[in-house]
């Protein structure tokens, strides 16, 4: 019987330590550019190495503020965006072209299409 209690102890302790440091809601989660901007983002595939998301944001659209893993992007249209990134605030602009590949640090931003043509691209983000 004393084993038992002392068994069940032992798992409540391992239970509450991992509540303490698991977040009930994730702020990575909140900011998930496929939940914030479903209108833009599609997830393509998901694994345990990778992320693939394709983006198309309309000439003069904006996304909310949401956060990227790092990856790979591909443009696959010629595009200009502004970033705003979080928490600097910093706000700088891209003048993308097709074919252009370039790696991303992970970023929390949020982006405008400021150019005349929609943006699209293949973001590849590890995990």
């Amino acid at each position: 019987m004393k084993k038992r209690i002392v068994w069940l102890a032992g798992l409540c302790g391992l239970a509450g330590g991992w509540l303490l440091v698991a977040p009930a809601a994730s702020p990575q989660k909140e900011l998930d550019p496929v939940k914030v901007s479903a209108d833009t983002c599609k997830l393509v595939l998901e694994n345990k190495f990778v992320r693939v998301i394709e983006v198309k944001i309309p000439a003069g659209a904006r996304e909310p503020k949401h956060r990227h893993l790092p990856g790979v992007a591909v443009c696959l249209t010629n595009y200009t965006i502004e970033h705003k990134t979080f928490p600097a605030g910093q706000v700088t602009r891209a003048d993308r072209k097709l074919g252009t590949v370039y790696w991303s640090e992970a970023v929390v931003h949020e982006v405008k299409n400021v150019g005349a043509t929609p943006s699209h691209t293949i973001r590849v983000e590890l995990k």
